[in-house]
């Protein structure tokens, strides 16, 4: 066996591992598998990396670095599996992620989201975005402010007319919501972060109207308790590609 094909065989085994364990977290929570999509997380990884885990079975990739992500996008061809943008976006860098991507995770502020609507009516296009949420408060972590959302009604007030108009911009599809748990030595402590994205993400769609179906959350440590609360999508990269 080559070292190629070891490492090759190694990617695999992990995906499998992993899809395992989002099926038998779909299986507690009564859901269906299909109701989760893998994402696994490809930043600087190289192009065999994600050629490897595509041809164990992954069809959804996530980039963090816009400028890595449009070099190693096109390597893929023409294989062409769906891309996220999962990573904080800097406004210059707002006209590259119009195109190689399927779903923009990332959308953390207002003023990237009348950006990305400007330009994508400029390019006539629809942009599917899930807007990022801080549900724990973190000062690390970008994203509307959500922390005390039921109980603040002042902040409440503020985010449900934020998210009305980002939902109004015209170019943007805004499918859901994304958020980030803190790192935490037990995975259970997470489960406050996830289980109030989803609530939240149920109060926006009865008051507002709106259809957010998408709720990406969960990593390596810590997707089954997101798969418990209502994840659609999982981000996934030390566990699939190792260490690194």
């Amino acid at each position: 066996m080559t070292p190629e094909t070891s490492h090759d065989q190694a990617i695999a085994e992990r995906v499998q591992q992993v899809q395992l364990k989002i099926a038998a977290a779909c299986q507690l929570a009564g859901r269906s598998l299909e109701a989760v999509r893998l994402v696994a997380v490809s930043k600087t990884r190289p192009v065999s990396d994600v050629m490897a885990a595509m041809r164990a079975g992954v069809q959804h990739f996530g980039e963090n670095r816009v400028e890595e992500a449009v070099t190693k996008i096109p390597q893929t061809a023409p294989a062409n599996p769906n891309w996220h943008m999962i990573g904080h976006i800097q406004s210059r860098k707002a006209r590259d992620v119009i195109g190689p991507f399927s779903l923009i995770h990332s959308v953390d502020r207002p003023d990237l989201a009348e950006k990305l609507s400007r330009l994508a009516v400029e390019r006539r296009v629809d942009l599917p975005v899930l807007i990022q949420i801080n549900i724990s408060g973190e000062t690390s972590k970008s994203g509307l402010n959500a922390i005390d959302w039921r109980d603040d009604s002042q902040r409440r007030h503020e985010l449900w007319n934020t998210i009305r108009s980002l939902a109004a911009l015209p170019g943007l599809q805004v499918r859901g919501l994304m958020t980030m748990a803190p790192i935490v030595e037990d995975m259970k402590e997470t489960r406050p972060v996830f289980k109030g994205l989803a609530a939240l993400r149920d109060a926006l769609c009865a008051d507002l109207t709106l259809d957010l179906a998408e709720l990406s959350m969960g990593m390596t440590d810590d997707y089954p308790i997101a798969i418990e609360e209502g994840a659609t999508l999982v981000r996934i990269g030390r566990a699939i590609f190792g260490e690194r």
